[in-house]
């Protein structure tokens, strides 16, 4: 961890940035950068890695379920994937599905779905995966098909879902389907579908350019106990917002791991490469595109860590958590690709650090809400706002 001045920041506690460290540390013996060839094999591997050094603990929330602590500490797991992130893409992938996987059922969830899934997954015995996506409903989760119809004691559950990470792999599924309590969006409800329960089947798997496990899942008449519902029928928008609204801030957190090993590697680069009798270091322009991409990683950082902080005083973040992966993501994707430029053809070869950041910063400007998606957030939040002051000052 070459720059830790940002964790003595005033938005962390002193346990934070010593979790930090100490991530730092474990993850400089047990990682690496690279894409592996059996990405399903690698990823079940770094789970379990994950979960027998502690680290998955802090992706659960409640300790009497495993966790670290009572309640997701959002500057801990914001930390940690930047962590991760900076050391490898595959590991930060393990470690936010865990805790996207599962975080349904943490908030939202019974005693007895808490007690047999969290567990698991904080040890990395359980590998967890969230199914809201579908061909026709993305970013438009109201336009959702995947229906549930509720027959007795047990619900039926027919369609499909897409873009599934840890599809193939996952031992649950959190699954969101239509449940016709009303129309549009309130009529969702949030399910938990285990991998081998008969009528879920893998349709496909999804090959990206920075390899993870993902794909499309069928439901044909696959039938679910009611106990399998999390939280009340109809609920599921709330619970996936709710969910999201946990690990949107730590898809920022990501971003900043990639941004910052990036610098780490131009860095490196200019230092070292010779020309023209100089080092790439000496040239004004290549000094000028390095203090561009630590400003842009600083500020992304003072957005990521203002929405996780706010966030752990248990204030509303929709539009801080929406800054804050617009920014991060956005300008981690400058600053890979100003370090690639820096390093002419041998940036483009396969397997160099910097080519397979390129690779894993790309995803994170779409998933869990597109930039564009965001863009819609936070302006909907102000003119809300601004609506809002407004009638005041006509009432008063």
């Amino acid at each position: 961890m070459r720059d830790t001045a940002y964790l003595d920041w005033p938005f962390f506690e002193p346990r934070h940035g010593a979790l930090a460290r100490e991530l730092d540390a474990w993850a400089s013996g047990n990682l690496g950068v690279h894409h592996e060839a059996d990405v399903d094999a690698a990823c079940r591997d770094l789970v379990a890695r994950l979960g027998a050094a502690g680290w998955l603990r802090h992706a659960v929330g409640g300790r009497d379920y495993g966790g670290a602590h009572d309640a997701i500490d959002t500057r801990a797991i914001c930390l940690i994937r930047e962590t991760l992130a900076r050391h490898a893409g595959l590991a930060d992938f393990a470690f936010a599905m865990q805790g996207l996987g599962s975080g349904a059922i943490a908030l939202f969830g019974s005693e007895e779905q808490k007690l047999r899934y969290l567990p698991r997954v904080a040890a990395g015995e359980a590998i967890a995966a969230f199914a809201l996506s579908e061909p026709e409903a993305g970013s438009d989760v109201a336009a959702m098909a995947c229906a549930a119809r509720l027959e007795g004691d047990t619900y039926v559950l027919d369609g499909e879902k897409t873009w599934i990470s840890n599809g193939g792999i996952a031992d649950f599924y959190v699954v969101f389907a239509r449940s016709g309590e009303a129309d549009g969006a309130r009529g969702i409800s949030a399910f938990i579908v285990d991998a081998d329960t008969p009528g879920l089947t893998v349709a496909e798997r999804i090959e990206v350019i920075a390899p993870h496990p993902l794909a499309r899942l069928r439901f044909d008449a696959c039938r679910i106990p009611a106990s399998a519902r999390i939280g009340a029928g109809g609920q599921g928008f709330k619970v996936a917002m709710a969910t999201l609204d946990v690990f949107r801030t730590s898809v920022a957190a990501a971003a900043l791991g990639f941004a910052r090993r990036a610098l780490d590697e131009a860095l490196d680069r200019a230092a070292s490469r010779h020309m023209f009798g100089k080092t790439l270091a000496d040239f004004q322009i290549t000094q000028a595109k390095l203090a561009g991409m630590a400003t842009n990683i600083d500020a992304a950082a003072l957005l990521t860590y203002r929405a996780a902080w706010e966030r752990d005083q248990g204030r509303r973040v929709t539009r801080a958590a929406a800054m804050a992966k617009l920014t991060a993501t956005e300008n981690a994707q400058a600053v890979i690709d100003a370090a690639l430029q820096m390093f002419g053809g041998l940036g483009v070869v396969s397997g160099q650090p910097v080519e397979t950041l390129y690779r894993e910063i790309r995803a994170l400007r779409i998933y869990e809400g597109a930039s564009e998606v965001q863009q819609l957030i936070i302006a909907r939040d102000l003119l809300g706002e601004h609506a809002a002051a407004q009638a005041a000052r006509e009432q008063a």
